[in-house]
């Protein structure tokens, strides 16, 4: 605890002092620092603070590298010194004003998705571990088959593996409420209603075993079991509503009025216009999503193995968040988690070439435990730290990754859950998949590591580069 205080306040120093900061925030790997001038910033100092893996200012943010958990304890500490905490209703009215439309899109995308994503990815390990028990080999050990399964223990495993989904809007609706500045209690409350059982069952309806309610002679309704960004959506314009309501009511009436009015009027639109208009929103791009993944001889892996690596280091890559959110939604599989997967691990066997290939002390540190950091899903250490700064491991890491990604297309191979990647990521592929699985990933490693190897890297590029 003392140790990772002490990593908050050299940081705090690093960007300019508290003064220089504006808002702090976290996603699954980085810290996530809004500065006022980032000329302010000490580049070396930050590096070379323990811990830190990679720092760089990207999308109107500083972004410093910690990893998985890690990251969180470090918020922890900036939090506990009066840094960000008490300012994340600032970051939801600044933030916005920092990069292109785009980024600022996406960086409230992945705002809203990440504080829900630990409750995804384990109810993604629920599905694998039902999926290994469930295989007839597994139940044979135990004496079982599938007709003398307890019914208890089937609805037990239900429980752990639906509860997240059934109730999605609940859980977007709160995280929206949260990153827009409005209570997460109304937008929880909110997500319930759009998922009420009175409501006829998004699923049912889709399978045509029950009829939508009919508003007005025209309008369809029913539950939004299946969406996201209509959630999406109603949590933003509720949030901005409740704001604007609190400000214009009594403060003795605030309390009864803010939270009834927001509700009234936001089911209405919710369900009434929202809901079908985004919800036909949604329903057009996952169409183009698996459109794409339908490709035949798998083009789709060798396209999004490729680029999705790139599109990392742009930190828009919380876009793919939505999209994994809504393929397990609709199908109850990921095969972006597979793909993924394959450019992740691509990224670490390149990063491991080029440390084991060097006779530099301070790279070979560098190099291998970024690639150790790649093979348990987080990328940017190896990226940033090694593959990026001589391009040409980069490179070979792109085209391990396509060539792992195709042929987990080619197969069908698809995960359970998501957010996780490489070896923690086995746990998604324990349903008869895991052999598959796991030649992925010896392909992606095998190809980069091998072409880096090769042609990829030679301490005379090193050299060369380093002197540039």
């Amino acid at each position: 605890m003392a140790e990772n205080q002490q990593i908050a306040k050299e940081l705090i120093e690093a960007v300019g002092g508290e003064e220089n900061i504006e808002t702090v925030s976290h996603c699954a790997t980085r810290l996530r620092i809004m500065v006022h001038d980032k000329e302010k910033i000490d580049q070396e100092k930050a590096e070379n603070i323990e811990k830190v893996k990679g720092a760089f200012y990207n999308s109107g943010q500083y972004q410093v590298i910690f990893g998985t958990g890690t990251v969180n304890q470090i918020h922890e500490q900036f939090s506990e010194l009066g840094t960000s905490g008490s300012r994340e209703s600032e970051e939801t009215t600044e933030a916005p004003k920092q990069g292109n439309w785009f980024q600022r899109v996406i960086r409230t995308f992945g705002d809203v998705f990440v504080p829900i994503i630990p409750v995804l990815v384990a109810t993604g390990l629920f599905m694998g571990l039902r999926g290994l028990i469930m295989q007839e080999e597994v139940l044979a050990l135990m004496g079982l088959t599938e007709d003398t399964i307890p019914d208890n223990f089937l609805l037990f495993t239900e429980v752990l593996t639906d509860t997240a989904f059934a109730f999605l809007p609940a859980l977007i609706a709160w995280s929206a409420f949260r990153v827009f500045g409005g209570s997460p209690v109304i937008g929880i409350v909110l997500g319930l209603m759009l998922v009420n059982p009175e409501l006829p069952d998004a699923w049912e309806v889709a399978e045509g075993t029950a009829d939508p309610l009919l508003f007005f002679g025209f309008i369809e309704v029913s539950g939004y079991q299946a969406s996201v960004l209509p959630a999406f959506i109603a949590g933003y314009i509720g949030a901005k509503l409740e704001k604007w309501i609190r400000k214009r009511v009594p403060e003795a009436l605030d309390l009864i009025l803010t939270p009834f009015l927001t509700l009234f009027v936001m089911i209405f639109l919710a369900l009434f216009l929202i809901g079908p208009i985004f919800n036909t929103v949604e329903e057009a791009v996952m169409s183009g999503v698996v459109s794409l993944l339908e490709l035949p001889f798998g083009i789709s892996g060798l396209i999004i193995g490729f680029f999705h690596q790139i599109i990392v280091i742009t930190g828009v890559h919380h876009i793919f968040n939505f999209l994994e959110v809504q393929l397990l939604q609709q199908f109850g599989e990921n095969p972006f988690n597979a793909i993924i997967t394959a450019s992740t691990a691509a990224q670490g066997a390149a990063a491991l070439a080029v440390g084991l290939k060097t006779k530099h002390k301070n790279l070979k540190a560098i190099s291998l435990p970024s690639s150790l950091s790649a093979f348990l899903g987080v990328t940017e250490p190896a990226i940033f730290g090694v593959n990026l700064r001589y391009i040409r491991p980069f490179v070979m890491g792109l085209i391990g990754g396509a060539a792992g990604a195709t042929f987990a297309s080619i197969v069908g191979l698809a995960g359970t859950g998501m957010a996780i990647t490489v070896i923690p990521g086995t746990l998604l592929y324990l349903d008869g998949q895991i052999l598959l699985y796991l030649a992925t990933n010896l392909i992606s490693i095998g190809v980069a590591f091998s072409l880096t190897w090769m042609f990829g890297f030679s301490d005379n590029l090193r050299e060369k580069m380093d002197h540039q």
